[in-house]
């Protein structure tokens, strides 16, 4: 399958609780991410994480679905025509 570029959005709620888990999964993709920008939003209580990808559908699939799972984690993404 062949692979595209595109984003992924990620904001995490609880990153006390979850941010170890989203970082062992990043880590699991880490060969198909381009850049990562990460900034925490404190007066929100929050951080927002930003994915450059170059990726199969499938492997982004399995990415944001592993990452959608994790409690307090919500995921958009886009991908290039």
């Amino acid at each position: 399958m062949d692979k595209r570029l595109g984003f992924v959005g990620i904001i995490i709620e609880h990153r006390e609780t979850c941010a170890e888990e989203v970082n062992k999964i990043l880590s699991k993709f880490g060969d198909s991410i381009v850049a990562r920008v990460g900034i925490p939003y404190r007066e929100r209580h929050c951080s927002v994480i930003t994915l450059v990808v170059d990726i199969t559908l499938d492997d982004l699939g399995a990415l944001t679905g592993k990452l959608g799972a994790v409690p307090g984690v919500t995921v958009k993404s886009g991908m290039a025509k």
